[in-house]
Formats: C-alpha cells, structure tokens, sequence
C-alpha cells in the first residue's frame, strides 16, 4: 500500500468512529430545561408579543387596585416609542394567585398611539378569584 492510500483509510475511519460516537445517547427521561423564552407570559406583567411591538411600545406604568367587591382592577399606562403613530392590540389574562389563569381572558381591543404619546388602558376582572395578570400587546391584525 502506498502512504496516500494509507492515509485516507485512516481518514476514513477515524471519520467512522466520529460519527458513531456522535449518534450515542443517554436513556431517558429527561428534565425539563428552564428558559425564558417559553415562560416570560408567567412570570412578567406586561408582555410585548412580537419584535415590532418590542421595538414600537413600552409600558410606563402599572397600577393594581382590589376593588371594593374584590375583583382585581388593573390600570396600564402604554406609550409609543415612536415618532409616527402606530395601532396595536392590548389585551389582559388574569390568573389565580399561583399564576393559572382563571379563565378571565379580556378580547383584544385595538388601541391607537399617537406620535410618542402615552394612552392609558383599564382592565378590571369578571370575579374575585384574579390575584395576578399579565398585559399582553401584539402588532394589530
């Protein structure tokens, strides 16, 4: 055998080899891996649901208020980053005090902002089981 041939045997099997070591796993099951990315409507009030509205609005207020009846009301104050006017859609899930929701999920209404304006939204739960919420805003459809 010559040594070109010799080396592109060995190429081939340590190739080989690499493949086979890549394709080993371990047994199942698995933990659950932790990221943000799936868990910012748990754990966050005020919830930006696609990057224009990341880009576009910001939230300059929460304001939490137990109404006499003990329904929860919350009040948003929202403002346009920008210098043009934009339409987006608001919407607020209230949830029970360990973050499940209670089934009180408000439509998404329009809401329209003008040119670095602030507009102010309110929200107030059907019941008294809402202890916490998370205000959501998406580009309008």
């Amino acid at each position: 055998m010559n040594t070109s041939h010799r080396s592109s045997v060995r190429v081939a099997a340590v190739a080989t080899l690499l493949l086979l070591a890549g394709c080993a796993t371990e047994p199942g099951p698995f933990t659950p891996q932790d990221t943000t990315k799936y868990t910012v409507e748990n754990t966050e009030k005020f919830v930006l649901l696609d990057k224009p509205t990341q880009y576009s609005v910001t939230c300059t207020g929460l304001q939490e208020n137990t109404l006499p009846d003990g329904r929860l009301e919350v009040v948003a104050n929202v403002k346009n980053r920008e210098n043009r006017r934009i339409q987006v859609q608001i919407n607020c899930v209230f949830k029970d005090a360990q973050g499940f929701t209670t089934g009180d999920e408000t439509p998404f209404q329009n809401l329209i902002l003008a040119e670095n304006a602030t507009e102010t939204v309110r929200f107030t739960a059907m019941n008294a089981l809402a202890k916490r919420y998370t205000i959501r805003v998406r580009q309008a459809r």
